[in-house]
């Protein structure tokens, strides 16, 4: 016979199944928060920069409206006409951020990694039409899974360049001017760029990614074990009876 004690944990392990069973635990979201920065740029060698903190493991996306046009999340409406940004991070000792093969997170219209960062907020079709075409010349950058610590953002104009994106190097090595003392200074689809003005706007997003909660599979690979112990419990209870 069963003492009353180990009946009682074969209810209780009984019970823990069932619930196992009934209870899912809820899916998690991803939390996070974003910055809205604008402002305007005093001459086309001019920066701006920020610094975000992040926990181990958070990610963090960059979004520039100032080209294009778009809808940051502060709410507001920008329409475009600003200058075409380039945009880059680097860590708390000034060495640029780069991805695992190597690439640094930096990158403007003008540099061959643009395709990678293309940034159209609101669409292909809806970006500015230049030299008969429509072009983005706006920035997304994603940057995932990153070390605990403070990063620094750097924004300027397309032309004027942190020479650390050329040798993987540090914001201490300076920029390249190739600006002329004008903003976006470059031709477009065969035609100058018509954003003549340094206004800018930025979003800086940081992520931290849910933790993913267990698989039904897992709960019931967990709640038949339970179950085969109690069940061996009690038969070795009965053995000792006899």
């Amino acid at each position: 016979m069963i003492t009353p004690s180990k009946s009682a944990l074969t209810l209780s392990l009984l019970a823990a199944l069932s619930l196992l069973f009934i209870a899912q635990a809820p899916a998690l979201a991803d939390t996070g928060s974003t910055k809205s920065y604008t402002g305007t740029l005093a001459t086309s060698e001019s920066t701006f920069q920020t610094t975000v903190k992040i926990g181990g493991g958070d990610d963090i996306l960059l979004q520039s409206f100032s080209f294009g046009g778009g809808n940051p999340a502060n709410g507001g409406m920008v329409s475009g006409g600003g200058t075409a940004p380039e945009v880059s991070v680097f860590d708390v000792t000034g060495e640029i951020v780069t991805d695992g093969m190597g690439n640094p997170y930096g990158t403007s219209i003008a540099l061959d990694n643009y395709p990678t960062f293309n940034g159209c907020t609101l669409g292909q079709a809806a970006a500015p039409v230049i030299g008969g075409v429509p072009q983005c010349g706006d920035v997304a950058m994603s940057l995932d899974d990153l070390a605990a610590g403070t990063y620094l953002i750097v924004l300027s104009d397309a032309l004027y360049l942190p020479n650390a994106l050329f040798d993987n190097g540090n914001l201490s090595e300076g920029f390249t001017d190739l600006t002329g003392g004008q903003f976006c200074n470059l031709e477009i689809n065969g035609v100058a760029c018509p954003n003549t003005s340094g206004a800018y706007a930025l979003d800086v997003t940081t992520v931290t990614p849910s933790v993913a909660a267990p698989e039904p599979a897992s709960w019931f690979l967990l709640g038949t074990g339970l179950l085969a112990l109690c069940l061996k419990r009690r038969h070795v209870s009965s053995q000792h009876a006899a």
